[in-house]
């Protein structure tokens, strides 16, 4: 009883066309398309900041430098 067959899926595919109509749904389908797909780009675009660039929007920032960096900086130094 909790599962639905075949002819049940079928049934309710044939109250939704009725319904929305063939024209109304391909223009939601193709409306879903078209924003998953910039979903999808926008994650892949947000994610190509080079280590150089990071580094260098931390110190126009003012944040110090690694502690590992400012070591090495003060060994060579000396």
């Amino acid at each position: 009883m909790g599962s639905f067959s075949i002819w049940h899926w079928v049934i309710v595919l044939v109250v939704v066309v009725l319904v929305f109509g063939t024209k109304k749904l391909s223009n939601v389908g193709k409306d879903l398309g078209e924003g998953i797909k910039g979903f999808k780009k926008g994650l892949k675009d947000g994610d190509e900041a080079p280590p150089s660039q990071l580094e260098n929007e931390r110190r126009e920032a003012g944040e110090k430098p690694r502690e590992g960096a400012s070591q090495d900086s003060q060994n060579k130094d000396s």
